[in-house]
């Protein structure tokens, strides 16, 4: 008998239930039991857990999920699936299927329906397209989940796990950064994917922070000195900061020379605190 992950199990669903997969949702399976396993281990799963799952395709991770956790609960934004859904998981008690749009979703109440007495846990294998808008509704709406697992592109990983003065550092860096801790899970090679996508994987967790990493006056301006600073890379500090809060090119001299900051640096230079530093210097001065 095929696992279910196999891609013979696979083609034996698509062809049960007249499947198609569906290129706008970005819709490839992983079919590679080292890496369904990589991503379980890593998520640490407890007996007690609520896992909830974000596109859980055919249910190769759900399944594997649901031999670990209290609960699963798997949020498949595509119709077409739940048939699908419904027949690999029905020997699972402990798994809720819900077909809905994780972006439309307040998954904070959802957590509070299925809660259990252990840790959340949110896994899934994203779509390329919609990686950095799932990722930041989680920590911007504070999900309240203990850590989350996700497969995306290599590219988008290598983005969020960059550190100050390299090439892929920038404003994706140093919100996840700002909310969770990042690690290294795997690799997943285009290889262990059906259909099989033009570009590699990887998978990381994020510990979610209990409390944050950097003092700030006003969190809002934070993230707005970052965007800011990150809109036009080739621009100093002192150009791509002016006009932030109506302020002159002088006034932003003279933060940048309060944080003790060169003005001709340039955003991907700067650390998580010094970013505070400047956003904290700001909102005083535009008191």
């Amino acid at each position: 008998m095929d696992k279910l992950y196999s891609p013979a199990k696979m083609a034996q669903l698509r062809a049960k239930h007249d499947f198609r997969h569906s290129k706008s949702l970005g819709q490839n399976f992983l079919s590679d039991k080292n890496i369904i396993d990589a991503i379980i281990e890593g998520s640490e799963i407890g007996a007690e857990d609520l896992v909830i799952e974000i596109g859980p395709g055919m249910g190769v991770l759900t399944a594997a999920a649901a031999e670990c956790a209290s609960r699963v609960v798997a949020v498949e934004i595509d119709r077409h699936l739940i048939p699908i859904l419904t027949e690999t998981l029905e020997n699972y008690d402990n798994v809720e299927i819900i077909n809905a749009d994780v972006m439309k979703t307040d998954l904070s109440e959802v957590v509070e329906k299925y809660r259990t007495s252990g840790k959340v846990r949110i896994i899934g294998n994203l779509p390329y397209y919609i990686t950095t808008p799932i990722v930041m509704k989680l920590l911007e709406e504070r999900v309240p989940a203990d850590s989350i697992t996700i497969m995306m592109q290599k590219e988008v990983a290598d983005r969020i796990k960059a550190s100050p003065g390299s090439k892929t550092y920038g404003a994706l860096s140093v919100a996840v950064g700002f909310y969770c801790t990042v690690r290294h899970i795997a690799n997943a090679p285009k290889e262990v994917f059906v259909p099989r996508p033009k570009v590699d994987s990887t998978v990381i967790r994020l510990d979610v922070r209990q409390e944050r990493p950097v003092d700030l006056v006003d969190e809002k301006l934070f993230f707005e000195t970052i965007k800011k600073g990150f809109g036009q890379r080739r621009k100093t500090l002192l150009n791509s900061l002016t006009g932030i809060r109506g302020m002159s090119k002088e006034s932003i001299a003279a933060v940048l020379a309060d944080c003790g900051i060169d003005s001709r640096r340039r955003a991907e230079t700067l650390s998580m605190s010094e970013f505070a530093d400047l956003a904290n210097e700001i909102a005083q001065r535009a008191e």
